[in-house]
């Protein structure tokens, strides 16, 4: 179970995501670029932590150097999807939506998302019977709280 240390240590990183970086775009004091000039430096970050991190990771594990094309492949469509999610909550932003609702939805949609494209796809789920109720209402309640979020947003 120590795989949910690192959970945690995602719950708390994300979490903070998006207060810090519409804080970040507010700070830029730049009302029309603002969120730009933010999201620059989220790449600047991503480069330091998405490039250096793994490669000293790599060095120290005596890794080789070999990547496969389909692992490159799935592997960098992922960054993409990642950069774009956080570029569309910097718009959601400059858009006037606020880091308590924009990520609220964000973090309740999200999962949804996952699980479907999961379950569709992942090899080891042979059939929805598989699946069990709590997992269900799990992902309804995800949807409730995303409903209600967007009802009731402060």
């Amino acid at each position: 179970m120590h795989w949910i240390v690192f959970v945690f240590g995602t719950i708390l990183t994300w979490g903070l995501y998006g207060v810090l970086l519409h804080s970040g775009q507010m700070a830029m004091g730049d009302p029309v670029n603002g969120r730009y000039k933010a999201f620059l430096f989220v790449g600047i970050a991503y480069f330091i932590i998405g490039i250096v991190a793994p490669l000293v990771m790599m060095y120290i594990n005596n890794s080789s150097f070999d990547f496969t094309a389909k692992g490159m492949t799935f592997s960098f469509i992922a960054g993409v999807v990642g950069a774009l999610g956080a570029f569309f909550v910097l718009l959601a932003f400059g858009a006037k939506g606020t880091p308590s609702v924009v990520m609220s939805l964000v973090f309740a949609g999200a999962p949804i998302v996952n699980a479907i494209v999961a379950i569709s796809i992942h090899p080891t789920i042979t059939s929805l019977r598989a699946i069990k109720w709590q997992f269900v209402v799990g992902i309804l309640l995800a949807a409730l709280g995303g409903y209600l979020v967007t009802l009731y947003r402060p």
